[in-house]
């Protein structure tokens, strides 16, 4: 069975994963602060806690990306290239959930207006995909024709990041940018002011 989506109440309730710790540990410290502002001082501190993002202006190398725009840029030169095959490191697998960036920043423009508790609140899209659909998505827009090889010698990470976004979906707010909409957005952006500055 899988991992169910992160509730906001979540946070502290079990170990942190090892290769998050350090980056994990000081997001934790930034909500608690906000928390500790808010409770003594009065400030009106909102903590939110998005998903993973992607979008115009991205960073992407290819050895310290994101996954999403890792594989754009791999999908890419090896259709320039004519490359037979792209290599996915992992077995292709875990599930990971994707928002574009812009739709974060009306995400927190919403939350601004609509939102006065004191509990941090996820803002994702509440659906996930596989890497391996990742990948064969990126294939179809970015128009490579080989083949997808996934390397299982390295490691998946956690088999699931989902977020459970019931509180943000009732005050009224939902992503307008789809999956294939974005990255398509975003290709388009690595393709117009990244790749031909190379």
């Amino acid at each position: 069975m899988a991992p169910q989506p992160i509730r906001e109440e979540y946070m502290l309730t079990g170990p942190l994963e090892s290769s998050n710790e350090p980056y994990a540990i000081a997001k934790i410290a930034g909500i608690k602060m906000c928390e500790a502002y808010r409770a003594q001082y009065g400030c009106n501190f909102i903590s939110v806690m998005p998903t993973n993002l992607y979008g115009y202006n991205d960073n992407y190398h290819l050895q310290n990306a994101h996954v999403l725009p890792a594989l754009i840029r791999k999908f890419h030169e090896a259709k320039i290239n004519s490359a037979k095959e792209v290599t996915v490191l992992g077995t292709g697998t875990p599930m990971r959930e994707f928002l574009f960036s812009d739709d974060l920043a009306d995400a927190c423009f919403f939350i601004m207006q609509n939102y006065n508790d004191p509990q941090l609140i996820n803002i994702g899209t509440g659906k996930d995909l596989s890497i391996k659909d990742l990948a064969l998505l990126i294939k179809k827009i970015t128009g490579f024709q080989g083949e997808i090889i996934f390397d299982a010698s390295m490691p998946d990470g956690t088999p699931r990041k989902l977020l459970d976004v019931s509180k943000l979906h009732s005050l009224g707010w939902r992503h307008k940018v789809e999956l294939e909409e974005g990255i398509t957005m975003a290709y388009e952006d690595f393709k117009n002011n990244v790749f031909k500055n190379k």
